[in-house]
């Protein structure tokens, strides 16, 4: 009792303090508050990577007021009851960050609020999910849904629908109605149906009957539909609940109409309605979708805060979201978010983690997080396997991909098409190709996983890549008696493995074979095609492998005679040079330059080479091909093809000799970077750079600590120029 009174007396003497206050103060204080920034000593992972502590600025401002001023502007609690849309703020201002032109102004003299520091802030969702509608038993059902799979199997036309809907057994009651409307598989005939009901008349329509039908609508991605029948609900004031604001939501995920989405998500506030854990989580993964990773954190956090226990879904959420910017932070922080919060991750947390993983570039920390699934007694699926395998493939690790499958067969873990498919496709990339082929046999002995034309395909690859012809002809002749079609990709391997090969006449005929069953040449088709033009040594060769590229891309045939006709001035190739290039496919417009320039070379046209490493410098296809800094200038070779890499080396040793020679600033070091070729079939440009190098007798050497690099310094250069007349090398 004691206690109690010394606490009253305390309030009375603080209230009496604050009115005091009040009626001397007049003008706004500023009060600077700086949050400390965290502890050194605690772990660096407990930190929220996109949090930053900032000055926080506020404004107090106090006035004075009479005491019927007061009495006649407080509201009368009996005669108005704020509703929860009034009490809470626009999500816009609570939860959004705001935009510099977007934010509200200051009143000069703004009115005083009390905030209570022992209550929390307010909660932003409902901890109790929606509940289900519960169905009573319907001795009808038998007949209702036989009725219903009539439905089903009519047109999904309005007139077919009329006309199968007169065959109704029973009369539509509540119950009977939402039996069927429930077994319809169509979101046509949902919605036909729910208008049919609505036109009869017989009882009210309730929320339940536009959630059914709403649902129906999202797998059919209407989200037009779902909302003139929301508009609808408002117009007749029936009741929109969390269910019908989660399918709202979600339909315009799905149809990427993520605007749409969060609007009605700030409708659902404003109505008063506070969102379930369902609708929460459908509008972080909103949110992440749309790239606003502070909105989603912010979001996230204020849940966290009023009591919301994230489920697996939200994190997957969360851990796909910094996948995608390949912020490792970010997904280090989603694993202890986890942990701190007691949620153990399930299998689809797991595999949108590995493939953030995958992306954010940590091979190792993908392995790791693997084998801790496999501990927590989670048992990996196709997509878990895919995903890790294509991880390994990227970072060329084929000794960690080969222990992998060789523990997905002692485990017998679950493999699919996909998963063969990446695992050939991975042997491809990195060359091994035993591997692959016994890989290929299990799929042929498999009962669920024969080869299709994507594992062909890729074994064609391996083939075409190690320049196997005779089993790559051997492969092909086989998908001909299965009847395993060909597909582009399969003929421009098959393309590259012969004229490797130099057998001009079986490429001539395997490429009318492939026009003939359908195959459509691609811009790879056609700089396959160029590249072997580049290897002919006959003019014989040449011409056959022209007549093939005629049919391809008769413009770049076109251009080519163009290049080849010495009369032919550089503001001619200049323009069809662009044309030729504005036509074609970003990843192939390189290719077909380096082709291009290794055609000259093989003429002799070496000045139209130069003209055309010019011109693909020119409109941006070899970004990286030069990089200076104060101590270093450097050339990078290693996107260049043989006779492309010789032509920058050329160009080159000319540039730094006229620098020399004016006596301008150099750096101190040279380097030319060619690479050292990470694929088992990689041509050694290494080799032929370094031959080229030799017969310009450029001071180039080779890197003692960096393989497929050649270094040379600024006292080698000068001597080299120096020695040399300028006529040679001007």
């Amino acid at each position: 009792m004691c206690v109690r009174a010394c606490i009253q007396k305390t309030n009375r003497y603080f209230s009496t303090s604050l009115a005091l206050m009040a009626a001397s103060l007049s003008t706004a204080l500023d009060v600077h508050l700086s949050i400390p920034k965290s502890d050194t000593k605690r772990p660096i992972f407990l930190t929220k990577p996109t949090r930053r502590s900032h000055p926080i600025k506020i404004n107090v401002s106090c006035n004075s007021k009479s005491s019927e001023n007061v009495a006649a502007e407080s509201p009368n609690p009996e005669t108005k009851t704020l509703s929860l849309s009034e009490q809470l703020k626009p999500l816009s201002s609570t939860t959004l960050s705001p935009t510099k032109n977007d934010r509200t102004p200051l009143l000069s003299k703004p009115k005083s609020t009390w905030v209570n520091p022992t209550k929390p802030r307010r909660s932003v969702l409902s901890l109790q999910r929606q509940k289900r509608s519960t169905y009573s038993y319907n001795p009808r059902v038998r007949d209702l849904k036989l009725f219903a799979r009539k439905l089903n199997d009519c047109d999904n036309t309005e007139e077919a629908f009329l006309r199968a809907i007169t065959e109704i057994p029973h009369q539509p009651t509540r119950e009977n109605a939402l039996l069927i409307l429930n077994s319809l598989r169509f979101w046509q005939k949902s919605y036909f149906f729910f208008n049919w009901i609505k036109s009869q008349n017989l009882f009210p329509m309730e929320t339940i009957f536009y959630n059914v039908t709403m649902k129906s609508l999202r797998f059919g991605r209407q989200f037009q539909l779902i909302e003139q029948l929301a508009n609808e609900m408002v117009s007749n004031e029936i009741e929109l609940d969390n269910i019908t604001y989660s399918t709202i939501i979600t339909c315009a995920k799905r149809c990427n109409l993520f605007d749409e989405a969060i609007e009605w998500f700030e409708r659902m506030y404003k109505t008063g309605l506070m969102p379930d854990e369902v609708t929460y989580s459908a509008i972080l993964d909103v949110y992440a979708k749309s790239g606003k990773v502070e909105e989603v954190l912010s979001l996230y956090e204020r849940g966290v805060a009023s009591g919301w226990k994230p489920d697996p879904i939200a994190f997957s959420v969360l851990g796909k979201m910094f996948g995608e910017a390949g912020d490792y932070d970010g997904i280090r922080y989603v694993l202890q978010e986890m942990k701190s919060l007691g949620v153990q991750p399930n299998l689809v947390v797991y595999n949108t983690l590995l493939e953030a993983m995958g992306k954010a570039g940590k091979p190792g920390l993908a392995r790791s997080l693997f084998d801790e699934m496999v501990e927590s007694g989670l048992t990996p699926d196709e997509k878990t396997l895919t995903a890790l395998i294509k991880i390994y493939g990227k970072a060329r690790w084929a000794e960690d991909a080969l222990e992998l499958w060789e523990r997905m067969r002692e485990n017998k873990w679950p493999m699919d098409f996909i998963l063969y498919n990446t695992l050939l496709n991975m042997c491809a990339d990195i060359g091994l190709v035993e591997e692959a082929e016994r890989l290929f046999e299990d799929m042929k002995l498999s009962d669920y996983c024969k080869p299709d034309i994507y594992s062909y395909t890729a074994m064609l690859n391996i083939y075409g890549s190690g320049g196997n012809v005779d089993k790559a002809i051997e492969l092909f002749e086989e998908m001909s008696e299965l009847g395993v079609a060909i597909n582009v990709m399969g003929c421009t391997c098959l393309i590259q493995c012969l004229g490797k090969a130099r057998r001009i006449d079986d490429l001539v005929r395997l490429f009318g074979v492939s026009i003939d069953r359908g195959v459509k040449p691609d811009d790879r088709l056609c700089g396959c095609l160029l590249s072997v033009v580049s290897l002919c040594e006959t003019s014989e060769d040449v011409d056959k492998v022209i007549t093939c590229l005629q049919q391809a891309n008769p413009k770049l045939v076109a251009f080519l005679k163009l290049i080849e006709d010495n009369s032919t001035g550089f503001e001619n190739i200049k323009e069809e040079f662009r044309n030729v290039i504005k036509d074609t496919e970003v990843d192939a417009r390189r290719p077909f330059c380096n082709c291009l320039i290794d055609i000259c070379r093989n003429r002799n046209l070496n000045e139209r080479a130069h003209e055309l490493l010019y011109l693909g410098t020119l409109y941006g296809l070899y970004p990286g091909l030069h990089n200076k800094t104060l101590d270093e200038w450097s050339l990078d070779v290693r996107s260049l093809s043989v006779g492309a890499a010789q032509t920058a080396l050329e160009e080159w040793m000319w540039t730094l000799a006229k620098i020399v020679r004016r006596e301008e600033v150099l750096p101190q070091l040279f380097l030319a970077e060619t690479g050292t070729g990470t694929h088992k079939f990689s041509q050694g440009l290494a080799t032929a750079f370094a031959s080229h190098v030799n017969k310009l007798a450029a001071p180039f050497r080779q890197s003692e600590g960096k393989a497929g690099c050649f270094v040379a310094t600024r006292e080698d250069l000068v001597s080299w120029v120096q020695a040399r007349p300028s006529s040679i090398t001007a």
